[in-house]
């Protein structure tokens, strides 16, 4: 068998998308089949309801719980507000006091008489799902979400941080192999996707992030300046809910890597447009890229942005995903039909590989994926 089918990251001018927009839990569509949306309209909201916080009314009295209703001073229902007095008890003619005060803001839910306790619970929190992208509402989810498809340009990265964002794309460097650093970046990338080339510094984040940029995009970073710039070590887990306004989308690896051509240029091509960016990364069980999609002002038809299956086979561009050679791209040059035995002493059917520094190497099958184009 000369070829196998292998997952690739994308980096297509025109593509199909189409992205699922669902609520965390039941709520309210907004829009309808073959409506347009913008990345902010708000297309599905809900209400998460808020925790029930527990009064011990009767006890901080000193009254039996069938006497609490007699010293109750709101009723289920009310909304109260914090040191709000909820009950109270006098006694001597009204010269001793004794009251109950709410805690929080909320509302009474409950008011027992078997405990003689009051449930107040937090107001709600509102929950708004938007389009994230331009494009057309193909499906409605009933009381979920919806489907919103556009045709796009798309770029997937191997690792990425924070969550969706908007911005126009501007280019800071001259070529691919440039590095994005602190200096290049001034108060008018404010709401931009910034795209630097081999490498971006943690400097070059954190001015980022001062000048409130919606994005960076790079070929690289170094592992320490990242965790130094997010101030732990992210691990294995899914990345995306990180606490910071500007997204980090890296298109090659870890290190000092030149972006691929291929992505550079088409990235140069979509500089000033508006793009959605998002940082979520998951590597392992249920794939997660970090992606950047530019919707196409120009319709085309179905067979122009049909997504093709690929082929693991001779020519194919390739980028490693393990060490070690984790980030680095290639051209397959053969694929031996046998399995071998690699030196962790598995048995595996393995490919042979041109890496873009001449390096003839022999890896995993299951080390790379295809450059999907």
């Amino acid at each position: 068998m000369g070829t196998a089918y292998t997952p690739g990251l994308k980096v297509s001018p025109r593509t199909l998308v189409r992205k699922f927009r669902r609520l965390p839990l039941k709520g309210q569509v907004l829009v309808n089949s073959g409506d347009m949306v913008e990345p902010d309209t708000v297309v599905a909201h809900t209400q998460i309801p808020g925790v029930m916080q527990t009064v011990r009314a009767a006890q901080i009295l000193g009254v039996d719980s069938a006497g609490l209703h007699n010293a109750l001073r709101v009723g289920v229902g009310d909304v109260v507000t914090a040191s709000q007095i909820i009950a109270e008890t006098k006694s001597f003619f009204g010269l001793m006091r004794n009251e109950v005060k709410s805690p929080i803001n909320g509302t009474i839910e409950l008011i027992s008489d078997t405990t003689g306790n009051i449930g107040i619970r937090l107001p709600s929190t509102p929950i708004e799902v938007k389009g994230y992208v331009r494009g057309k509402v193909s499906e409605v989810i009933p009381d979920e979400g919806v489907v919103v498809e556009t045709e796009a340009a798309m770029i997937q990265g191997i690792f990425g941080v924070g969550g969706e964002q908007i911005g126009e794309i501007a280019i800071l460097v001259s070529g691919p192999d440039q590095p994005l650093t602190d200096s290049m970046i001034d108060a008018s990338m404010e709401g931009k996707v910034i795209v630097g080339g081999s490498n971006v510094s943690g400097a070059a984040l954190k001015k980022a992030i001062s000048v409130k940029a919606a994005g960076v995009v790079a070929g690289a970073i170094i592992d320490r300046e990242l965790i130094d710039f997010l101030g732990y070590d992210i691990g294995v887990a899914i990345t995306g809910q990180e606490d910071i306004c500007t997204s980090l989308i890296i298109t090659e690896g870890f290190g000092s890597i030149r972006m691929a051509d291929r992505t550079f240029n088409l990235l140069k091509s979509l500089e000033g447009k508006r793009a959605s960016i998002n940082g979520a990364t998951q590597i392992r069980a249920g794939v997660i890229r970090p992606e950047i999609i530019v919707p196409l002002d120009i319709a085309v038809s179905d067979d122009e942005v049909a997504d093709p299956v690929q082929y693991l086979d001779i020519g194919a561009n390739i980028r490693c995903i393990r060490e070690p050679y984790f980030g680095q791209l290639g051209t397959v040059t053969g694929l031996p039909p046998e399995p071998v035995v690699v030196p962790s002493g598995s048995t595996v059917r393995v490919l042979e590989a041109k890496l873009a520094d001449g390096q003839d190497v022999i890896v995993p099958r299951a080390n790379v994926e295809i450059i999907a184009q």
